[in-house]
């Protein structure tokens, strides 16, 4: 009993109490008589919304009619023992959900973290909503940035922002900003893009369209759609919306969220400070430098002190590169119809579109296929329907801008003096042109060809045309033998076989 008793760190009297417990038949901790909260109990406070005061008035009214109906009934605990068995049967994560359900259940839960991969495995894309008011066209707006961020070191490859709320548009433009790379260190982005091999992303209508689909598609990107309301599956992408607010937005003017002296609730979504908004492009400059120091400079303790950029050249794993052209190409929107063009250019949705390129390079009837910008009817991207071939952009012809018109203007013009060339030379070739005389005789015509080179001249064509009219059908081919397994349709167009001693008869006939 002493070893056990220093060994636990108790005094003997405690291990013989222990060993007389232990001989009736109990060895776990003696539990003390309480109140407890019942299954009914916590369907009431469900009701109540976690109001343990309102609970306890139910309680107690309940008693005082069963006893004023002669029924025994226990004693109603009070409210401090109540509060006391809420507090010590429910964890806190159920206490927060009787009061704000199961979004605030939620914060309390314990998540896993996903396994360090490598580079370019695993992208996870999101639309963050701005509060900061910002000045457009004399409005104030709320602008959206639609992002990607590599989730192995945490570097954030492509960005877009919109002064509203963002559609299929924002997806792509940040999307080929991401697939594309920079080794220039300075710019936003630099170095960090490529293709990945999984981009995971939110359930969105945006996000899920079958323009994005088609676009990485194209590109064999498999898209991840994860369950509705689940921030915690995507954690990268929702750290980087949680810093950005914290690091930037909280520091620009007209920040909506910042702690306000206001009592009412009108005053909640308003900027506290009354300061002048930003600029829209004052604003996209300031995010977008953001992103650089981000990229460069942050560091983290995930990644071991480094910044994104270094760990992302740290990493060996080799990037595939995106080709330009495929890129400019396949991140486009697609309705998948066939265009014919005609002399006023190609329609689409109810205009015609023009572009310079039209003028030599294509012809009235060919048929083209339109790839564009969702919601961006300024331009779109004109490619052969028949081999692909990116043809050239296209403008509305009823809204060109001036420059556009000089352009269609300068093409016309330089077609116009190509075809006069193209006319002046060949008036040279036929023209006749002689020697000049001094004496009375017949002038001799210059660039005759002599009889030499006429003859070589007319044998290349002999040749030629001997090589064009060959029938090599003319002869039939010779018969198989018996034993060959010949199709009927060939064997119909061989010679008919000889009789050996036919001929031999025939040859010597003739010799005698």
């Amino acid at each position: 009993m002493r070893l056990v008793a220093s060994s636990a760190g108790v005094s003997v009297k405690t291990v013989r109490r222990w060993l007389e417990a232990g001989r009736e038949g109990r060895t776990g901790p003696v539990q003390r008589d309480r109140f407890r909260i019942t299954d009914e109990l916590h369907g009431r406070l469900v009701a109540w919304c976690g109001n343990a005061a309102g609970v306890y008035r139910d309680l107690v009214a309940e008693a005082e009619r069963a006893r004023a109906e002669g029924r025994q009934v226990p004693d109603v605990p009070s409210l401090a023992t109540l509060h006391r068995a809420i507090r010590l049967d429910l964890s806190p994560g159920q206490r927060a959900a009787l009061a704000g359900g199961e979004r605030a259940r939620r914060r309390h839960d314990v998540h896993l973290r996903r396994p360090r991969q490598w580079r370019n495995a695993c992208w996870e894309g999101d639309h963050k909503h701005v509060p900061v008011e910002v000045l457009l066209h004399g409005k104030l707006v709320f602008p959206w940035v639609t992002w990607f961020i590599d989730c192995a070191t945490g570097a954030v490859p492509g960005a877009a922002i919109t002064p509203h709320q963002p559609s299929r548009d924002a997806i792509l433009a940040a999307l080929r900003i991401a697939l594309s790379r920079d080794e220039d260190p300075t710019g936003p982005y630099g170095p960090i893009g490529g293709l990945p091999s999984l981009v995971r992303i939110d359930r969105g209508a945006d996000f899920l369209s079958a323009t994005v689909a088609d676009a990485l598609g194209h590109f064999a990107v498999p898209v991840q759609d994860l369950p509705s309301y689940r921030p915690d599956l995507k954690g990268a992408i929702e750290n980087l919306n949680r810093c950005a607010e914290r690091m930037r937005f909280a520091s620009l003017p007209r920040y909506t969220h910042a702690p306000s002296m206001r009592l009412r609730p009108g005053g909640r979504g308003k900027p506290v400070d009354e300061a002048a908004p930003l600029p829209f492009a004052e604003f996209v400059r300031l995010l977008l430098e953001w992103i650089t120091w981000w990229n460069t400079e942050h560091t983290s303790q995930a990644l071991d002190g480094r910044t994104p950029l270094e760990a992302w050249r740290a990493d060996p794993t080799p990037i595939e590169d995106v080709d330009r052209e495929l890129l400019h190409r396949y991140t486009l929107a697609d309705d998948g119809r066939s265009r014919t063009l005609t002399a006023s250019g190609v329609r689409f949705n109810n205009r015609y579109y023009v572009g310079e390129w039209m003028h030599g390079e294509a012809e009235a009837g060919m048929k083209v296929r339109v790839r564009f910008i969702p919601h961006h009817d300024h331009e779109i991207e004109v490619f052969d329907a028949v081999s692909g071939k990116y043809l050239g952009p296209a403008h509305p012809s009823d809204a060109a801008t001036g420059e556009q018109r000089r352009a269609h203007r300068r093409r016309k013009a330089a077609e116009k003096r190509r075809l006069v060339k193209a006319l002046a030379a060949a008036s040279r070739h036929t023209r006749d042109k002689y020697a000049a005389v001094t004496e009375a005789e017949a002038p001799r015509r210059l660039g005759a060809l002599r009889e030499v080179e006429a003859e070589r001249a007319a044998e290349r064509e002999r040749l030629v045309d001997a090589a064009d009219h060959a029938l090599p059908d003319l002869i039939p081919p010779a018969a198989p033998p018996d034993g060959w397994a010949t199709p009927a349709s060939l064997r119909a167009k061989c010679q008919p076989a000889e009789q050996p001693g036919h001929a031999d008869g025939d040859e010597s006939g003739a010799e005698q």
